[in-house]
């Protein structure tokens, strides 16, 4: 069988605050949602931008970084898998599909509003996933980017 690559990257914001449960062994799952923009130029020269919205899903140990340091607004850079899952809806009867990202890795990049990040999150050793194979994070702050650094 040919290798296959199941990978995403993503750099945005975060549309809610995460929503963390714990599964009936204890382990925490946290759920947000993470907007990411693409602009560009229309044939006008005029600059437009469209937003797409993922579903994004954090386990153990990053679950408890999502909960502990992620907030409505957060700029996160995160790395992951996609993972398509499907139910039968009880009210309509028809089968339901959601496809979410399985977050693998998370870097904190800064607060919401493009303010550095609190001291907490930039100094410190980095925190890794643990037993379920999570990479963990690296925290950071990175500069705005503005129209004059985009090469084209």
């Amino acid at each position: 069988m040919a290798k296959t690559v199941n990978k995403v990257t993503l750099l945005g914001n975060l549309g809610r605050a995460p929503e963390v449960k714990a599964t009936r062994n204890s382990s925490l799952v946290a759920s947000f949602s993470m907007a990411t923009v693409n602009r560009y130029k229309n044939d006008n020269g005029e600059w437009l931008e469209s937003t797409e919205w993922h579903n994004c899903v954090a386990f153990g140990k990053l679950a408890e970084i999502v909960r502990d340091y992620v907030s409505k607004g957060s700029k996160l850079y995160l790395e992951g898998r996609l993972q398509t899952r499907s139910w039968d809806d009880e009210k309509s009867g028809t089968k339901k599909y959601k496809t979410e990202i399985l977050v693998s890795d998370v870097t904190l990049l800064g607060a919401p509003g493009g303010r550095p990040a609190p001291v907490e999150q930039r100094e410190g050793a980095s925190r890794t996933g643990g037993d379920d194979g999570m990479r963990g994070y690296h925290p950071s702050t990175v500069p705005e980017i503005t129209d004059d650094d985009i090469p084209f």
